[in-house]
């Protein structure tokens, strides 16, 4: 597979929940109201130590987008998507920005988001995953 190389960011850090890999800085939060299918999500301007999925049209609460799932380059989990394109011109200003799903990450300081009392983290907000 070969080596990895991962980004170490400076600040107020969002990290995979799973194995802590530096996913986002607090200073690129665009939106806190987004929703996902398990809950909260963020979109930021700008994550690292991530690859992306196939894209694929999703009809989400705000329209059609073209999508690609994230995943966390260290561990292989999803942690969010990336919006390519966005079909409504109000929705635009989405294109090529990222979310990341308020369970599956850390917050900067350390605490995760739970979901019906289960031993996993949940969270982030988005309005538009359904």
């Amino acid at each position: 597979m070969g080596r990895v190389f991962v980004v170490s960011l400076e600040g107020k850090i969002y990290s995979c929940k799973y194995c802590g890999t530096h996913l986002a800085l607090s200073d690129d939060i665009i939106s806190k109201s987004f929703q996902s299918r398990h809950g909260k999500a963020y979109l930021f301007n700008k994550v690292v130590n991530v690859t992306l999925g196939e894209r694929e049209e999703r009809i989400m609460l705000t329209g059609a987008h073209t999508v690609a799932d994230i995943f966390c380059v260290q561990c292989g989990s999803v942690v969010g998507w990336k919006y390519e394109i966005a079909h409504e011109k109000s929705q635009k200003y989405k294109e090529r920005k990222s979310v990341l799903e308020r369970y599956k990450i850390s917050g900067p300081d350390g605490s995760n988001y739970w979901v019906n009392n289960e031993a996993h983290a949940v969270g982030g907000s988005d309005t538009d995953d359904v």
